[in-house]
């Protein structure tokens, strides 16, 4: 009798292992692209309507509020790998 309630055999430990590892590895990077790309349209969008002033300004919010949809819309997904990665 198992002295603990631990019925996972050593092949399925490993596997979920790697995939937990596989899913924070993947996580982590999808929140960096998505990271750069947010910050990186953000600054192009400040630039534009700092160049342009009130005549850009729309096209400059458009880019820097597109860019924080993408950063945003990673981290969902990140999050959702990592998730599925822990089997949750």
């Amino acid at each position: 009798m198992p002295i603990n309630n631990n019925s996972e055999s050593g092949v399925s430990s490993g596997v979920k292992f790697v995939t937990s590892t596989v899913g924070n590895t993947v996580g982590g990077l999808l929140n960096t692209v998505g990271g750069v790309v947010g910050a990186a349209g953000r600054g192009v969008g400040e630039t534009l309507e700092g160049a342009t002033g009130s005549a850009g300004r729309p096209v400059a919010r458009g880019v820097a509020d597109a860019a924080t949809g993408v950063q945003d819309g990673t981290g969902r997904i990140a999050r959702g790998v990592k998730d599925a990665g822990q089997g949750k």
